[in-house]
């Protein structure tokens, strides 16, 4: 890989953990806020439990994403938890107007995210990483 790519693939791994540690971390500050979001926003049981395991998601696979520290994996994992968000919490086929117009575009917006996640997974972290499975 060129420092080129590297630089690249370098940037594009911390842009999408950002994504994930800010929400995660304001899962932590505000976690009772976050957990009446889940109840009411989310199709899921036990809103309490949601949101912490949420959170250990978020937090440790953008961490893990942000050090190329089994990148892979983690790119991998965050892909999944990003599109089980769409018909768990962004089913928008089931709103209607402004929510169902917001939703969806939450919802390409994971796809787009999701994306970006397994092109990590499939290419490796880069470089400018400190785990297995640098390229």
């Amino acid at each position: 890989m060129s420092a080129f790519s590297s630089f690249f693939a370098f940037f594009a791994r911390i842009f999408l953990a950002v994504l994930f540690v800010a929400s995660g971390w304001e899962k932590v500050i505000g976690f009772e806020g976050a957990v009446q979001y889940t109840a009411t926003a989310s199709t899921l049981p036990a809103p309490q439990i949601v949101t912490a395991l949420t959170l250990v998601v978020e937090l440790a696979g953008g961490i893990l994403l942000i050090l190329g520290l089994f990148s892979r994996v983690a790119a991998f994992v965050l892909a999944g938890f990003t599109l089980l968000t769409i018909p768990f919490v962004h089913h928008f086929w089931t709103m209607t107007d402004a929510e169902a117009m917001a939703n969806q575009i939450h919802a390409i917006k994971n796809l787009a995210i999701a994306g970006g996640l397994l092109m990590v997974t499939a290419f490796g972290p880069g470089a400018w990483a400190i785990g297995p499975g640098r390229r």
